[in-house]
């Protein structure tokens, strides 16, 4: 039953929870300290902390965590996909109704219509990346990594994980 308890602790804020993590917070602390019993509010702000504190999904950690808490790893993985399953549930529906749709004109139109904005959001994004990468690291070695992304992918065909990896251990290492 424990199993079941923690599905629905973090599943139904995840259905309720209109705009990710941080909206839904409020609901899984109301199933966490009021519902179940699980953490008293000092504690569950404490996980709350944690899971900020760490890079990631915040209701995904603070749902393993908790999960495991409870029932161990079988309970974090129940908690964990009870977070992210509203979202699985909803995408696969809706790639199900495009797919039933892709051949419709108002679907082609629609597409065609999204993928300038994502070029734009992908453009920015990568303009930001370049300014903080300015900032951080300085001209040189900006110009040096940016310089030395084009060579291996453009002119050496080199797979970008590889081109990645590398500038990873680069910045590992000179920076």
């Amino acid at each position: 039953m424990i199993y079941w308890h923690i599905f629905l602790a973090f599943f139904i804020p995840g259905i309720l929870g209109y705009g990710g993590g941080p909206a839904s917070i409020p609901l899984v602390e109301n199933e966490v300290v009021d519902r179940y019993g699980w953490m008293s509010t000092e504690e569950f702000s404490e996980v709350l902390a944690l899971g900020n504190a760490l890079p990631g999904p915040i209701a995904t950690k603070m749902a393993g965590y908790i999960g495991y808490a409870q029932a161990g790893w079988l309970g974090a993985t129940v908690g964990i996909f009870a977070t992210v399953a509203p979202s699985l549930i909803l995408m696969i529906i809706l790639l199900k109704v495009l797919m039933k749709y892709k051949d419709s004109e108002k679907v082609k139109r629609m597409t065609v219509m999204v993928r300038p904005a994502i070029a734009v959001l992908l453009g920015v994004m990568a303009y930001q990346f370049f300014v903080s990468s300015y900032a951080g690291s300085g001209v040189l070695q900006t110009v040096l990594l940016f310089a030395a992304s084009y060579l291996f992918l453009v002119r050496l065909r080199i797979h970008p994980a590889f081109v990645i990896a590398g500038a990873l251990v680069y910045g590992g290492i000179f920076l």
